[in-house]
Order: structure tokens, then C-alpha cells, then sequence
């Protein structure tokens, strides 16, 4: 795995800024351009997978936007064992109040819920970050929203190779503290900067797919 090449590599495209600025125009968009950004990143990673020359793709507005559809898709998959678990917390208060509970009980109640339900939500969210960019290498390398959804491929993946993983875990939090730098300048500048935080995961979720399919 390459730590630095993520965060350089776009700007060794003399089309860099265009090609970030149109993505970033898209996001401009209510939802749509969210998922166009979204498979504008996936196309990163498979070039990376492929070993493509030129990385930065241009802007394919509607086959990226499918894409990024069917990207949205799978992290919904995999996000929603998160949802069951808030469910507790949420249901506490309105079963206390139906139950006529006392109050400290239910204030008892309700902290161990939370810290149960909580606890457990955080360590699922870590392995979410293990597994999403396993199942989106999967799915940019396949091409079909299926290759995203097979879980025992995913796992495999992350099994093979969890350093790089973690890598692509840590590389994921410093780019999404890039995409927010934009707002510093001005909240223009989120078009070029969220653009760019999605350029750098693409290159990481294609190293760590790259890294991993080579042990399998």
C-alpha cells in the first residue's frame, strides 16, 4: 500500500481542476449529484484496480450517476444492522411513558440501553469501515451491484489483506478532514475539496482491493 500516492496523484493531471470542479458543480444537485459523485469515485477505483494510466476520470454524468446509485445502495445494506440497533434507544422512552414507568427506573433503563446499544454500534461502524471498501472494490472490479452485496467475498477480502484495511480506514479520515478543508476558504471551495477527498478513498479502496485479491 501506498500511503502518499492518494493524496498526490491527482495533480499529475494537467485536467485536475476541471475534472474536480465538475463533480463538485454536480453535488450542487440535491441527491442526484451526491450519487454522481459517488460513482465518479467508483470509476477512480477501478481504474486503480485495472492499473489504468490516466486515474481521474472525466465527468459521464449519467453513468456515473448509476453508478453512485448502486454504490448508495450497498452502504445502505451495510448500514442497516446499525439502524436496528438505535431502534432500542429510540423505543425506551415511548414504552417508559405507555408503561407508566418511574422515572428512575426508566432513566435506568434507558442508560444501560444506551450504553449497550451504543457500544455495540461502535464496533459495528468500525468494521463497516473494514468492510465498505472491500465491497466497493468488489463491486467497481465486477461491475455488478451483486459483487457488492456477497458477503462471504467481502469478508475474504478484508481477511486477506485487514492492514491495508486499516489503511484505507485511516487514509478515509484524514480525506474526509480534506473535503471539510474547503469550507475555510469559502464554501466554494467544498466543490474542488469534497471532489478531491473522494479522489483520494478511490485510490486507497484500489490499492486495498489490489493488495487483497493478490493473497487470495
Amino acid at each position: 500500500m501506498e500511503f502518499g500516492t492518494p493524496f498526490s496523484y491527482p495533480f499529475k493531471d494537467p485536467n485536475w481542476f476541471k475534472k474536480f470542479i465538475l463533480p463538485g458543480l454536480c453535488m450542487l444537485i440535491p441527491v442526484i449529484g451526491q450519487f454522481v459523485l459517488m460513482g465518479w469515485m467508483v470509476e477512480i477505483v477501478r481504474r486503480i484496480i485495472n492499473d489504468t494510466p490516466d486515474p481521474l476520470p472525466e465527468l459521464d454524468f449519467g453513468g456515473q450517476l448509476g453508478k453512485g446509485f448502486q454504490a448508495w445502495v450497498i452502504g445502505l445494506v451495510y448500514s442497516i444492522p446499525i439502524f436496528i440497533l438505535v431502534l432500542p434507544i429510540q423505543l425506551v422512552a415511548p414504552i417508559g411513558a405507555a408503561a407508566d414507568m418511574d422515572p428512575d427506573t426508566m432513566a435506568t433503563i434507558m442508560a444501560i440501553v444506551s450504553v449497550c446499544c451504543g457500544g455495540l454500534t461502535l464496533i459495528y461502524s468500525i468494521l463497516v469501515g473494514f468492510l465498505l471498501p472491500a465491497a466497493i472494490g468488489n463491486f467497481a472490479a465486477k461491475g455488478q451491484l451483486g459483487a457488492g452485496l456477497r458477503f462471504a467475498e467481502v469478508f475474504g477480502l478484508v481477511k486477506a489483506a485487514p492492514v491495508a484495511y486499516l489503511i484505507v480506514l485511516v487514509g478515509s479520515i484524514l480525506a474526509g478532514l480534506i473535503g471539510q478543508l474547503g469550507a475555510v476558504v469559502c464554501v466554494v471551495g467544498l466543490l474542488v475539496s469534497i471532489p478531491f477527498a473522494a479522489a483520494i478513498m478511490g485510490h486507497f479502496y484500489g490499492q486495498a482491493y489490489k493488495e487483497a485479491t493478490s493473497k487470495l
